[in-house]
């Protein structure tokens, strides 16, 4: 049973980018967001970079507040 990631670099790789657009973007976001206290911000800031690809969706599905 020989793990050879040359064969799951098709699937990583994408998943990766997704990551990183959606963690880039939800960033970006959440610094221009005026509506969120500073405690806020922080949590917030938190759950995007290290619950990596849920945290993101999650800030863009809940976390925004707008008119």
């Amino acid at each position: 049973m020989s793990l050879n990631i040359m064969e799951y670099l098709p699937i990583i790789i994408p998943l990766v980018i997704l990551q990183l657009i959606l963690m880039v973007t939800a960033l970006l976001h959440l610094i221009k967001n005026d509506r969120l206290e500073q405690n806020n911000k922080i949590v917030w800031a938190l759950v995007i970079i290290f619950v990596n690809l849920i945290g993101p969706i999650l800030y863009l599905i809940f976390g925004r507040k707008e008119d």
